[in-house]
């Protein structure tokens, strides 16, 4: 059975059994989809045992699959070429068939014949490949044609085939030549044509010949007399197949260049020549200028470039003006092409200007120097236009404008400042072109001008006073005539030896000599040569500045004396001038020398001024100024006056007067000024008495009192005022003495007796430390209760006071309570400011119970510390912090102070930030002066206040000394009974009464207020019995006291407190003399000013430190020092026992 691959196959199997004459039939098919060549073999049928037969197989069917051949193909290289008239062999191969394929070959669609076929076995079992080759002759006619191979088998209705395109390869035809009718051929024509013909083998696209053609360009110039070969080959031609032609080529010159100038002067013979470039045949030329030819030509002839001649033509012209601009014309014409090439220029014809004038000043008209002055050149005419030049004496003036066209004529302009050197100076202008004839004007100018230069020469180098000079002034080249003149500074010197000399263009030069007796006074002064011209009414000058050597000489503004107020700064100025410069001053004050940075109150300026600040009456005096250079020494003497506030001392107090005696009362001022009138006086008493008479002489004021009565006994006040600072004053006593008389029968309406009592229980006044004093003066009657020694447990209590007579009584209770330290002051505020002050304004709190004084403490910005001032007077509400830094910011704050203590500062604390003014009229450059930090403390500060303290405790050893001497005479005193003053009786005005009970002791001969005297605990003991208390007061004197000095509060900055600096820790001061002194502090503790206290009241909190207290130095460098209040330290005393009477 026979199946195609990839069909359908399908075999059945049938089988017959019996059973009792009956047959039964069954059947069984096998389907083979897609049958494939392993499908292709034998195939049986069985059937299995039944119970009727046994089992069966059939007979073998074998399936044989049919399978086509695959495409054929050609084993040779199919793009290889072949050559006619070659053989070549030709296999093609039909692979994998069953069974085997038939191949049949056709060329161009005809069968060839001839052709061997065998099969191979393919690729697989049972596939066949047919081999089929045939031997074929290639002809030109197979170029193109197609080779076909064709493959089938019984499984193929329609054979498969495969082609190849056979490519044959064969010679050329001879080539000919066309398109060339004769030898002669024109530049660029076409003229030869070569034609290639090969057989094609015929195809249904082309069929018959083929023609291939080449073209060449014959009509260029490189061709002429070339030999034409045309050749036909390709790579199958045995040989070439060629034809040649010999060729002539006419072509035109490629340039024509004319040569030769195109410019000439008028009637210059010029040579121009015209060249051809190579050409066939050679060229005729010919020229023209304008619409004329010229003849006058000679032609040369030379072989040239590709078998061609070159021409070239000269000619000879010579050239009229009327020639110029005309165009001059080369042609060159060819007669092989027909074409002739022209080359044109214009030619230029140069001649030169016809006229050339100036516009000028007359020549005798004189000019001054510094005049403007306009000089115009014309010219006309010429070819080009001419260009014009300025000359100066020969040389071109190169400072001249452009010149300006206009037509055929142009002209140019020289504007001129008249100097000396135009003064006959010859000015041409020349006019050229291209023509190279020059026409020239020209002119002169006459000029006046003073002297050209002026030198002032010294026949010595070195000047010195008191020597003659001898100057000499060359006045150089002035026209006309100058005179010298000589002055020194405001003077001018009339005579003066002169000499004359003349130049050629007449300017005279005039030489002159002055003689001159050198003083100081001409030094630096310049010495001014003047030459003056009349005509001109000017002149020139020049100046020789004197260098005169001299002695230093002070200046006729340097002040004989100064004045100065005290703690300001004054300025000793040193106007001094020498020659050299270098001098050195010394400066002696009290015949002592003054020496740099001993004093820092001196301050040295870099004129070599001296400034004294904050300037104390200790620097009043004469200053001896010396001044040395190398010329010699000279000196002067400068008072200073330092004006200072009064000062003001009693002569004598207390002044002891009899009754209707005469009382003199006299007051010293320590002061300067001392001025007229500047003494008062005033009674502080409460009723009004007659004041005496008032008289001044010189610093002391005298007021006398006549016929005194017991009503002028009391306080006078002298006051004194100079105009500088403050007004001072001084209380002076004065007591009326009489002798005593007794009260026999006092008066009463009806009498009044008194009584105390303490919180409700009777007072006891036999107790010391109680006491009771009855006055009565007519119907007035007064109790006074005296508590000594003021305890916080047993006195701080409402004391009552009756008063009873037979008419009744009357009560009033007295609160005592204990001082305290003051509240501190409010709106702190800035008033004012200068450069060296702040003024300060504030409301006073409450004072605590006692007087209060106020502290301010101020800052520079940048300080580590603080500077402290007392306000004086004490109640003032405002104050000037004096000797400040321009320029500075400072923090100022204020408190209050009393015998209890101080209190905060004012406003919670706040600072204050001022910025001080600039000093008026100082130099905008100088920098201000900084206040200087403490840094280190120099070695003459601590020998000063080493000195300052000495005399400190030596002031103490003396007032103990005479305080012992007084304290003696007192005790004398009280012991002889009382005094009588000469035997004078006293006098007794009105009526009064007065008793004491259980008196104190007191053991002083100084006459103490009572309302004001100070409690001095002397020892400590039980409270009332154990306290010794002195007083030298009788009961006629206890309505004043008389303090042992002058009271003189400070008002100088106080130092702050170091605190926690220890014994060695000592604080450094600041060495600048403008800034406050601050003192040394050599152990921790509050503040405390050495000076005199400024109020009689004890300080509980600070009197165990009293013993470290030390002098301080005062910013002048010395001290002032008061009365320092022996006060006995009450340490030891419990706190509530301490205390005093408000």
């Amino acid at each position: 059975m026979a199946v195609h691959q990839t069909n359908q196959a399908l075999l059945a199997c049938q089988t017959i059994r019996g059973e009792m004459q009956k047959h039964l039939r069954s059947d069984l098919i096998k389907r083979i989809e897609n049958a494939q060549l392993e499908d292709d073999t034998f195939y049986e049928c069985q059937a299995g045992q039944s119970d009727i037969s046994d089992g069966i197989i059939s007979d073998a069917v074998w399936l044989n699959v049919l399978i086509p051949p695959s495409n054929p193909y050609f084993t040779m290289d199919v793009t290889a070429y072949w050559v006619a008239g070659q053989s070549y062999d030709v296999t093609c191969v039909a692979p994998d068939a069953k069974p085997e394929a038939e191949v049949f070959l056709y060329k161009d669609g005809v069968k060839l014949t001839g052709v061997k076929s065998f099969p191979v076995s393919g690729s697989k079992d049972k596939l066949l490949n047919t081999h089929a080759e045939v031997t074929v002759t290639a002809v030109s006619s197979d170029n193109g044609r197609l080779l076909a191979c064709h493959a089938k088998n019984a499984a193929l209705s329609k054979p498969v085939v495969t082609t190849v395109t056979m490519n044959v390869y064969y010679p050329p035809d001879a080539p000919l030549i066309v398109n060339l009718d004769g030898d002669e051929v024109r530049a660029g024509r076409r003229s030869c044509w070569s034609v290639c013909q090969a057989v094609e083998t015929p195809s249904p696209l082309s069929g018959g010949l083929r023609m291939e053609r080449f073209s060449l360009r014959l009509g260029k110039k490189m061709n002429n007399k070339a030999e034409l070969s045309c050749e036909s080959f390709n790579v199958v031609s045995l040989s070439p197949l060629s034809i040649s032609h010999k060729i002539n080529v006419f072509f035109d010159p490629e340039e024509l260049t004319l040569s030769g100038s195109l410019e000439a002067i008028e009637g210059q013979e010029v040579v121009l020549s015209c060249f051809a470039a190579s050409s066939n045949p050679p060229v005729d030329i010919r020229w023209w200028l304008g619409y004329k030819e010229l003849n006058n030509t000679a032609f040369i002839r030379e072989e040239g470039d590709n078998g061609g001649m070159t021409t070239v033509s000269n000619v000879t012209h010579r050239f009229s003006r009327e020639d110029n601009g005309l165009m001059l014309n080369c042609e060159a014409f060819n007669k092989g092409t027909r074409f002739s090439k022209i080359e044109a220029a214009k030619i230029s014809v140069y001649y030169p200007p016809q006229k050339v004038w100036l516009d000028a000043p007359a020549q005798d008209v004189p000019l001054h120097a510094g005049t403007k002055v306009t000089l115009i050149c014309h010219s006309t005419g010429g070819n080009p236009t001419a260009t014009l030049t300025w000359l100066k004496n020969g040389k071109a003036v190169a400072h001249a404008p452009k010149q300006t066209s206009s037509d055929m004529a142009v002209a140019r302009e020289l504007h001129l400042v008249l100097t000396a050197s135009d003064n006959m100076a010859t000015y041409s202008c020349d006019a050229t072109n291209k023509a190279k004839k020059t026409l020239s004007a020209h002119t002169k100018l006459l000029v006046y001008f003073t002297a050209v230069s002026m030198k002032i020469t010294a026949q010595q180098e070195v000047l010195r006073q008191g020597e003659v000079l001898t100057l000499e002034c060359l006045a150089e080249s002035s026209n006309p005539t100058a005179n010298i003149f000589w002055s020194v500074g405001a003077v001018r010197f009339q005579k003066a030896e002169q000499t004359h000399s003349k130049d050629e263009s007449g300017a005279v030069t005039v030489n002159s000599t002055l003689l001159l007796n050198l003083t100081s006074q001409h030094h630096k002064q310049n010495v001014i040569c003047q030459a003056y011209n009349p005509v001109l009414e000017e002149g020139a000058n020049t100046y020789y500045q004197l260098n005169v050597l001299h002695p230093p000489e002070f200046s006729s503004a340097q002040p004989t004396q100064i004045q100065v107020e005290e703690d300001e700064m004054a300025t000793i100025p040193l106007l001094v001038s020498a020659n050299p410069e270098e001098v050195s001053c010394v400066w002696l004050h009290r015949r002592e020398t003054l020496v740099k940075g001993d004093n820092l109150h001196h301050h040295w300026l870099e004129d070599g001024s001296l400034e004294i600040r904050n300037a104390t009456r200790r620097d009043a005096g004469q200053y001896t100024i010396k001044c040395e250079n190398e010329e010699g020494v000279s000196q002067t003497a400068i008072t200073l006056d330092v004006l200072y506030a009064c000062s003001v001392t009693a002569e004598k107090d207390p002044v002891f007067v009899n009754l209707r005696g005469t009382a003199d009362l006299i007051c010293v001022a320590d002061a300067n000024p001392i001025i007229s009138a500047m003494f008062s006086w005033k009674w502080l008493g409460e009723e009004e008495v007659e004041m005496g008479e008032e008289t001044q002489e010189d610093e002391s004021s005298l007021l006398t009192i006549s016929n005194v009565t017991r009503a002028h006994a009391g306080l006078y006040q002298c006051t004194a005022n100079n105009g500088i600072g403050l007004s001072a004053s001084v209380n002076v006593q004065l007591v009326v003495q009489f002798k005593p008389e007794l009260q026999k029968d006092p008066k009463g309406i009806p009498r009044i007796d008194f009584s105390w009592e303490k919180k409700g229980v009777h007072l006891d006044l036999a107790n010391p430390r109680y006491e009771e004093k009855t006055v009565r003066e007519g119907s007035f009657h007064t109790s006074t209760l005296r508590v000594v020694n003021v305890s916080a447990v047993l006195d701080y209590a409402v004391f009552s006071c009756y008063a009873r007579n037979s008419l009744g009584e009357d009560k009033v209770d007295i609160q005592l309570v204990s001082t305290n330290h003051p509240d501190p002051p409010s709106m702190f505020r800035h008033v004012s400011s200068t450069h060296d002050s702040v003024t300060l304004e504030w409301i006073p709190g409450f004072n605590g119970g006692s007087q209060q004084k106020f502290r301010i403490r101020y800052q520079w910005d940048q300080s580590l510390s603080f500077q402290y001032v007392d306000v004086f007077p004490l109640d003032a509400t405002t104050f000037t912090v004096t000797g400040l830094q321009p320029v500075t910011i400072y923090n100022f704050s204020i408190n209050a102070l009393n015998a209890i203590g101080e209190s905060d500062y004012a406003d919670n604390n706040a600072i204050l930030t001022i910025t001080t003014m600039d000093r008026p009229g100082t130099d905008e450059e100088s920098p201000p002066v900084e206040p200087q930090s403490p840094s280190e403390l120099p070695t003459y500060m601590t020998a000063i206040f080493t000195f300052v303290i000495g005399v400190v405790l030596a002031l103490n050893l003396l007032g103990c000394f005479l305080g012992l001497r007084w304290k003696r005479k007192c005790e004398e005193r009280r012991a002889g009974g009382g005094s009588e003053v000469d035997g004078q009786k006293s006098e007794l005005d009105g009526s009064s009464q007065s008793s004491v009970r259980n008196s104190n002791k007191y053991e002083s001969g100084e006459k103490i207020n009572t309302a004001a005297q100070r409690t001095l605990i002397i020892d400590s003991g039980s409270e009332t019995e154990s306290h010794v208390y002195e007083s030298c007061a009788t009961e006629e004197s206890h309505y004043y006291y008389h303090p042992t000095v002058e009271y003189r509060p400070t008002l100088r900055p106080l130092a702050e407190e170091r605190r926690g600096l220890g014994v060695h820790n000592v604080a450094h001061l600041p060495v600048n003399p403008d800034s406050h002194v601050y003192e040394d502090v050599t152990e921790a503790g509050v503040y405390r000013d050495t000076v005199a206290p400024a109020l009689p009241f004890p300080d509980h909190e600070l009197t165990q430190q009293r013993s470290d207290w030390r002098s301080m130095t005062y910013r002048q460098g010395f001290s002032r020092v008061g009365p320092s209040v022996d006060v006995q330290a009450q340490k030891d005393l419990p706190f509530e026992l301490r205390g005093e009477l408000v």
